[in-house]
């Protein structure tokens, strides 16, 4: 397949999770290729072409590392500004990276939500933000995760006893109503689609009934849902 610009795409073939492998030639040049021809690949569930505004208002203040399909989108209510005011006030603002994958966006289409397959998503934790979070926890402080991305980073990078493992690897974790949260205190997330991971890793946290709850007063008071809609804090 000819592409704009003279990029030609073949198709290598099939994964057993349905995606698609497609190579690209020329390969030099590639990144400023898709800046210049592509456009931001919002979710789908945003039905409409993308604005030039879409570049810098579908982008974290945190984004540094290039691989997600996706932003996560809790981090987009934060600024510059917030995270200085947040300093002040004593709080410790540590990073990590997890490439969010199409995987998200799927929706637990199976009975039993044991038998649902997360795909792998790229992650990355610095040396010092382990070790900021270990101390925390030993110093009875609060771990409070920025969306459920960073959480399903710390949770699959977590020793049985809570300690977090620095380094990369591939997350493949699916948190559901059961599991046994070893590292985050808090939680701060959007308003998400129902019958996906990402409400059922919400669930995990807070509680069935509790998050339905608080659903019931968003939609009776019209909070906005999903990528630029409103956010929760839990504690």
């Amino acid at each position: 397949m000819i592409l704009p610009g003279g990029v030609t795409a073949r198709i290598e073939g099939r994964d057993d999770t349905g995606h698609w492998t497609v190579s690209f030639s020329p390969a030099a040049g590639f990144e400023e290729w898709l800046e210049q021809t592509g456009s931001v690949p919002l979710p789908p569930y945003i039905r409409r072409p993308a604005f030039d505004e879409d570049r810098e208002r579908y982008q974290t203040v945190f984004a540094r590392v290039k691989g997600a399909v996706a932003a996560p989108t809790a981090g987009l209510h934060f600024t510059a500004e917030l995270l200085d005011e947040l300093r002040r006030r004593g709080v410790d603002i540590v990073p990590l990276t997890l490439h969010v994958g199409l995987g998200t966006f799927l929706p637990v289409r199976v009975e039993n939500p044991g038998e649902h397959r997360m795909h792998r998503e790229y992650f990355s934790i610095p040396d010092a933000t382990a070790s900021a979070i270990d101390d925390r926890k030993r110093g009875k402080g609060r771990v409070i995760a920025l969306g459920t991305t960073a959480t399903r980073a710390l949770e699959h990078a977590a020793e049985p006893d809570g300690t977090v493992r620095a380094g990369e690897g591939e997350a493949d974790i699916f948190i559901c109503p059961g599991y046994s949260f070893k590292v985050i205190d808090g939680l701060i997330t959007n308003f998400h689609l129902p019958c996906s991971t990402l409400l059922m890793l919400v669930a995990a946290f807070a509680g069935r009934d509790f998050v339905m709850r608080a659903y019931e007063e968003a939609v009776a008071k019209r909070f906005r849902f999903f990528s630029y809609g409103d956010a929760m804090m839990i504690l």
